[in-house]
């Protein structure tokens, strides 16, 4: 039974609920935590590591896209301090986004002759853009996606990210724990999980479409001593489709701020 699901996203950055609709999901399935894991931003309503919602324990995480040389992974870090260095690489990340976001709608208004309803800023991602389109067009969310703005698609525009070795320092200095999120996602896992040779945790539970085998996981986690997280990254109400278990919660709240 999932009680923890600790990879979640808001309206601040491309979740479709708000830091309190969050935690009302949270509380609605049924979970004792919640991790609020932004891309690339942290939650300006949440200023402590951990903390209590109601019944809720909420967890002060973000989701770091970092660039491994020959592919790109995302690191999640909870426990969250805030430090210098980490709040100016979110801010240098928001401003590329602003104008990555701001090329994407251009180019999508040249080829399909609309004006796209967004307003590109801080938190602005993809699937912002591609719910705009859908909304003064036939295409649906992931038409857009896969005729336009995916990783091959003619309105792709590639974001300035860190190093891994960068975002790794970042995420180590401010965090409680640092690990790798969804490792059987990349076109490359094995290469992903041999990174955890220098992180604290990977993200064993997680939605994957089709079957995946997750032997490769166990063994890195045997391997390199790894701390098991899990979460369904959420962008919506939907949470606990895939998460940790009491026993799995209490050892990663065991790792975290009192």
């Amino acid at each position: 039974m999932v009680v923890a699901d600790l990879h979640a996203h808001t309206t601040n950055s491309d979740g479709t609920v708000t830091l309190s609709g969050l935690i009302d999901a949270a509380r609605e399935a049924g979970l004792a935590a919640v991790a609020v894991t932004d891309h690339d931003r942290l939650h300006p309503a949440v200023d402590e590591p951990i903390s209590r919602r109601g019944d809720v324990t909420l967890v002060h995480g973000i989701e770091l896209r970092v660039d491994a040389g020959e592919q790109r992974v995302d690191l999640l870090g909870y426990g969250v301090r805030e430090t210098d260095a980490l709040a100016e690489e979110c801010a240098s990340l928001q401003r590329d986004r602003t104008e990555r976001a701001r090329a994407i709608v251009e180019c999508l208004e040249e080829r399909l002759g609309v004006s796209v309803p967004i307003e590109p800023g801080p938190g602005v991602g993809r699937p912002h853009v591609a719910r705009a389109v859908a909304e003064v067009t036939e295409y649906t969310v992931q038409d857009v996606f896969d005729e336009f703005i995916g990783d091959d698609g003619p309105c792709y525009v590639a974001r300035d990210v860190p190093s891994f070795e960068r975002g790794r320092e970042l995420l180590m200095e401010a965090c409680a724990l640092a690990g790798l999120a969804h490792p059987l996602r990349y076109p490359d896992p094995e290469a992903a999980l041999s990174l955890c040779d220098s992180l604290d945790a990977v993200e064993r539970s997680y939605p994957y479409e089709g079957t995946v085998d997750p032997a490769p996981v166990d063994e890195a986690i045997e391997a390199y001593g790894l701390l098991p997280t899990g979460g369904s990254d959420a962008h919506g109400e939907e949470l606990g489709l895939a998460g940790l278990d009491e026993t799995e919660w209490e050892r990663v709240r065991d790792r975290l701020p009192v």
